[in-house]
Formats: structure tokens, C-alpha cells, sequence
């Protein structure tokens, strides 16, 4: 049968809690206040041990409409449901309330136990399970088992096990497979053991010792202890009603709608892409705009639901794509159900199906997403992660990520990524976190916009080679890794798009235009190093003599120096080259008769002055050619 989690729904007063207690001996009513007050308030947790074997998880939710909000918590993790309807009162407010929210939920199996049988004479229960028939035609418990129950003569309840065990046999339990997701629904404390959070395994397993992260605020954490109904487990599965102990983080930092999951493998999200049907008990159309109350998982959080396929409101019944733009993150995946509420009063008035849980800010054109939302609702695995890399941008997707954020079957994953590699769409490197994607639109736009920085460099500097490669990398979104722009560059040149000039990048086109008068300015520039020979030139006193614009003469300058006609020794001391290699030459020469050299032996060495000397040799040990030891320079052994 695999883990199967059961859950109560109906009206406040028609006997939910004490069904539960009949059926598993268990009060799932805690606090002093429910039995005070003889309601339930917050969720209560059973297991019921079935007539073959098996244990089912039973949440038990509160019926007062004022607790809607920690019933719909507990529904969230339920495979099946068993509608409470006392026989005395039979079908009331919170009962259609709670039903609709179960199909919004997509719960496609449960049954009804008519409850209370002992206050009322059979025919009168036949008349109500006539009407409770009536009341369920068209919804998914049509045709579904009603079982009378009395909790306190304990008539019907071998029945209604019996019938929980056939629902629970053809119920088809959660994913094994798939990243582990627990929704948490309590938090609280243990003296000795700290912080523990209870919640339904949505999916996947987690082992005691495991590294794990409290979403969406990225609070990381372990594993050190699980239980499952009070017993202690080494590990536990989709389907399983657990407790996981938490070591290191408070009771204060975590809150009922957080996500336990593994770290890195959830996306906090202000923006859902979504399938929204309103319901048709909805009072009145759904405006664009509109603020919601949104519920998804054990979360809470107010939103606006901005439509994208229509202008107009959206009527009772219908249905829309629409982005949610919540006010606090939610952590979901493709095809997670949610229910909205109406902001004020708050009333269930739709739901529907996450397509798109991270759909980024950039603009796209509305049909064009319509578009591919539709492709996301078919369900198709290549149209999921041609979604998921699209929305990534110009970030790498490693591939275990784009897998966890996929929740695909692993058979489903890989088909799709095979094909996405086929078509040419999804763009594969290696990176420091193995294998990772990038979408070949994206890949175009950033190879784009290297261009287009290109071409802006040019025209403000047209006598200068190229930008630095450093330079134009900060010019890009900050995302963008070295390893992507390193591959960009590299496929740019091998398209004879860029060509690089040592350190330099440039359009492969580009070359540095002068005008008449700069190309004879650049020649007096040159001449003037040339005719320095081994004196190297301080900056302000070359400019003076040139008596050029000073913007004009500093361009000419780098020219040189990107074309390597002149070296730079210091900040503001420049060679030409030819002297800059016959001192080096005279240097090394001088190191086959001599193991070292002092400041004077080589400033006797060029002819030059201690001044000029020291920027030769503090240039001469910056590339590695020499080495200071005290007072000399000795020759490095590798030249």
C-alpha cells in the first residue's frame, strides 16, 4: 500500500475528534483549551493500525471557519479524506467549505462517515445520506462509501475501518523518488533534545545525520533524530507523518509554513505563474489585482493575482493563467496545488496548479508566456525544463539542481534533457559544481550584450585596442560566472565575432582608427621614447614636450602600449621597447660572469641614474626575471 495519511474535514461540532478517538483510541485534542472549550483549534495527529497490517496517519483538522487557515495546513500532506457530517444537522457551511477546499487540493479519494447515528432514528438517517448523496453529485466523492457512526456506542466503527482499508488499498501513495519535501505544521521543543518539527513527507526519504535547510530562509540544520508516531526511525519516507529533531536552530526561527528540505534544492520565489479556477459559489468576479489570501502547503501569505490571458475580471467558474505576486517567498514546484482565499472577508473562492514557481522578473510578452504556461499545464517534461532554464537567465543550472527543481522521475528528467541537448537549446559546461546548463536563448542574449559592450567600448575609445577582459566582465550581470564568460569568449572568437590582444578584447573587426594628425602625433610620441634609449621618460615631461591635447596624447600612449611598442615600467615611467630589451639583454648577460647585482653595478651596467635604476630592477623582479636578496638581485633559476 506504501505511507497513506488520511485527514477529517466538515462542520465544527459533527464529531471528528471523537470519530478519530473511536477508531485509534487516540485524543488528538492536546490543549487545556480545546477541552475546555470541547472544539478542536489546532491539528491533531493518529494513526489508525488497519485490519491487514498496515498503519495509516490520520490528521485530525479543526471545523470552526474561523481555523480555516490551520485546516487547509493539514489537508495540504492528506492522499485521502473522510468527510464528517453529523446525521443531526447533516450538510452544513464549513462542510461545503471544507470539500471544496479538498478538491482545489486535487484529493481524488475519501469517503463520508455520518456521524452521530445514535441521535437520530433510521429514518431520518436514510433522508440525510439521501441528501448527503445529493450534495456530493459532480464532486470526487460521488458514488463514495457513507458509513453511519456512533463514537460513543461505537456502531459502524469495524465498518468504517474497513472501508478505510479498501480506500487506502487503491489509493496511490506519494513519490518515493524526488527531492525530499516536508511542509512543516508544528514546531516546538523537547528539554534535552531542542527544536522539533512535525510535518507529511511530500516526497522522497531522509536518513538520522543528514544535512537539511529550513525554507525559504535558508536556516540549515541536520537531522539528528526522526520519529514516526512516537516511535524512533532511522529514516523517513514520502507518506510518513514525522518528527524531525533540528539541532542548533531555535523554536523562534522557524514558523508553521516553512519547507524542510535538503540544502539547495528549493528556490524561494516572490512570483508563481499559475492555472487559477474560481470557483462557482465564489459572491462576486475576481478582479485583476486582486488581494488574496494564498495557501499553499502549510503556508499562509497574502498575494495579488495579476492576470495574463485577459483584461476583464474573472468570472464564478472560470478559469485563468495568472502571476501571483506574493508579499513573503514561498518554496514550490512545478505542479503543486494551492487554495486563495478572499483578502476581506476571507472566504475560499479558488485554487488551482503552480506551472511556473520562479518565472524571474524579466519581461516577456504576455502571449508569449500564456504560451508557455500551457506547455508547463501539458505536463511534458522537455517544455518543464525548457521553462526552468529559461527563468534561470544568465546563471548556470548545475544539473542535480535542475533536477531537483524539475521534480521529474529520473527516466522523465534525462529524456527530456536529451532532447533539450539535441535541439541545441540547453548549452552544457563544466563548472566547479560538475555539469551545468544554460539555455541557448539566454547564451545568445549574454553572447548579445558581450557585443553590444563591445561596441560601446569602441565607439568612446576608438584609438585604444581593446578593453580588458576583467573590464568588460564587470560590465555584465553580476551572475554571470567566469567560467560562462570565458566560454563565451571562446566560442565568440572561434565565430570571428572577438579577437583577443594579450589581456585585451575587441571586436575582431575593430581596429584603432587615426585621423592624419594622430597618426603624426602618435609618430613624435614614438620618437620621443626611441630617442630616450635607455632613459626612461616621466610621463608629465613627455606630454610637455608633445604640447598636445592631453586626452589625445593619453590615448596615443595606451595605443603604444597595447601595440607593444612601449613598456611600462611604473606608473608613470614608460620605455620604448627596443631599449627596454637591450637593458634587459645587458642584464642577462651580465648574470654568466655574475651570481648577483647590486643598485650601482647596474646603474654603471646602463649608464643610467640610481633614480632611473631602481624602477628597472623593481620592474625587472614584478615579472619574475629577477629576485631581491638584501641589497642585490640575483637571476631567477627558471630563465
Amino acid at each position: 500500500m506504501g505511507y497513506i495519511v488520511a485527514g477529517t474535514a466538515g462542520h465544527i461540532d459533527h464529531g471528528k475528534t471523537a470519530m478519530v478517538k473511536a477508531l485509534t483510541g487516540i485524543d488528538t485534542d492536546r490543549l487545556k483549551e480545546e477541552k475546555e472549550r470541547g472544539i478542536s483549534i489546532e491539528l491533531g495527529f493518529a494513526y489508525l493500525d488497519l485490519p491487514n497490517g498496515e498503519r495509516l496517519a490520520i490528521v485530525d483538522v479543526p471545523g470552526h471557519e474561523r481555523f480555516i487557515k490551520t485546516m487547509l495546513a493539514g489537508a495540504s500532506g492528506i492522499d485521502l479524506v473522510v468527510l464528517v457530517i453529523a446525521a443531526d444537522e447533516g450538510v452544513m457551511p464549513q462542510t461545503r467549505e471544507h470539500l471544496q477546499i479538498c478538491q482545489l487540493l486535487h484529493i481524488q479519494r475519501g469517503l463520508v462517515a455520518l456521524t452521530k447515528k445514535d441521535l437520530v432514528d433510521e429514518e431520518w438517517l436514510l433522508m440525510v445520506s439521501g441528501e448527503v448523496k445529493d450534495f456530493l453529485k459532480g464532486t470526487f466523492l460521488e458514488g463514495a462509501p457513507i458509513i453511519p457512526v456512533s463514537a460513543l456506542s461505537g456502531e459502524g466503527v469495524v465498518e468504517l475501518k474497513a472501508a478505510l482499508e479498501a480506500l487506502a488499498k487503491g489509493t496511490a501513495p506519494k513519490r518515493a523518488e524526488g527531492i525530499f519535501r516536508l511542509p512543516i505544521d508544528r514546531v516546538f521543543t523537547i528539554k534535552g533534545f531542542g527544536t522539533v518539527i512535525t510535518g507529511t513527507v511530500w516526497a522522497g526519504s531522509l536518513r538520522v545525520g543528514e544535512e537539511v535547510e529550513v525554507y525559504p530562509q535558508g536556516r540549515p540544520s541536520r537531522a539528528r533524530r526522526l520519529q514516526v508516531h512516537g516511535q524512533t526511525v532511522e529514516a523517513v519516507r514520502a507518506g510518513q507523518r514525522a518528527a524531525v529533531n533540528l539541532p542548533g536552530i531555535e523554536v523562534s526561527e522557524i514558523e508553521r509554513g516553512n519547507v524542510l528540505a535538503r540544502p539547495g534544492t528549493l528556490r524561494p520565489s516572490l512570483l508563481l505563474d499559475v492555472r487559477l479556477r474560481l470557483l462557482p459559489e465564489a459572491p462576486r468576479p475576481l478582479k485583476n489585482r486582486s488581494r488574496v489570501r494564498f495557501h499553499a502547503g502549510t503556508s499562509e501569505i497574502l498575494a495579488r493575482v495579476v492576470f495574463l490571458d485577459r483584461d476583464e475580471d474573472l468570472q464564478p467558474g472560470g478559469e485563468a493563467y495568472a502571476r501571483l505576486r506574493l508579499e513573503s517567498p514561498a518554496v514550490l514546484l512545478p505542479l503543486d496545488r494551492y487554495v486563495i482565499r478572499s483578502y476581506s472577508p476571507a472566504l475560499t473562492i479558488g485554487g488551482g496548479m503552480v506551472l511556473d514557481p520562479s518565472p524571474g522578473r524579466h519581461r516577456r510578452a504576455k502571449p508569449a508566456v500564456v504560451e508557455g504556461l500551457r506547455a508547463l499545464e501539458r505536463g511534458r517534461p522537455r517544455e518543464l525544463l525548457e521553462r526552468l532554464l529559461l527563468n534561470t537567465g544568465f546563471s548556470l543550472l548545475p544539473v542535480e539542481e535542475l533536477r531537483a527543481l524539475s521534480d521529474l522521475p529520473s527516466d522523465a528528467f534525462m529524456e527530456g534533457l536529451d532532447r533539450l541537448r539535441r535541439e541545441g537549446l540547453a548549452v552544457a559546461l563544466e563548472s566547479r559544481e560538475g555539469t551545468a546548463f544554460l539555455h541557448q536563448q539566454n547564451y545568445r542574449q549574454l553572447a548579445d550584450l558581450i557585443l553590444d559592450q563591445l561596441r560601446d567600448f569602441h565607439a568612446r575609445e576608438p584609438l585604444k585596442e581593446g578593453i580588458g577582459k576583467e573590464e568588460l566582465r564587470s560590465k555584465l550581470p553580476p551572475h554571470v560566472s567566469r567560467e560562462l564568460f570565458v566560454r563565451l569568449l571562446g566560442d565568440l572568437a572561434d565565430q570571428g565575432e572577438v579577437a583577443f590582444a594579450r589581456d585585451k578584447v575587441r571586436l575582431a573587426a575593430h581596429r584603432p582608427a587615426l585621423t592624419p594628425a594622430e597618426q603624426v602625433l602618435k609618430q613624435r610620441l614614438e620618437a620621443i621614447y626611441r630617442q630616450a634609449g635607455l632613459q626612461p621618460q616621466a610621463l608629465e615631461a613627455v606630454l610637455a614636450d608633445l604640447g598636445a591635447d592631453r586626452k589625445v596624447a593619453l590615448d596615443l600612449l595606451r595605443l603604444l602600449l597595447d601595440e607593444g611598442v612601449l613598456v611600462k615600467m611604473k606608473e608613470d615611467l614608460f620605455l620604448h621597447k627596443d631599449a627596454y630589451e637591450k637593458a634587459r639583454g645587458l642584464l642577462l648577460e651580465y648574470f654568466t660572469a655574475n651570481e648577483a647585482i647590486s643598485v650601482p653595478a647596474f646603474k654603471d651596467l646602463l649608464g643610467i641614474t640610481r633614480k632611473h635604476a631602481i624602477p628597472y630592477l623593481e620592474h625587472f623582479d614584478e615579472v619574475k626575471l629577477t629576485q631581491r636578496r638584501g641589497d642585490e638581485r640575483i637571476l631567477l633559476k627558471r630563465f
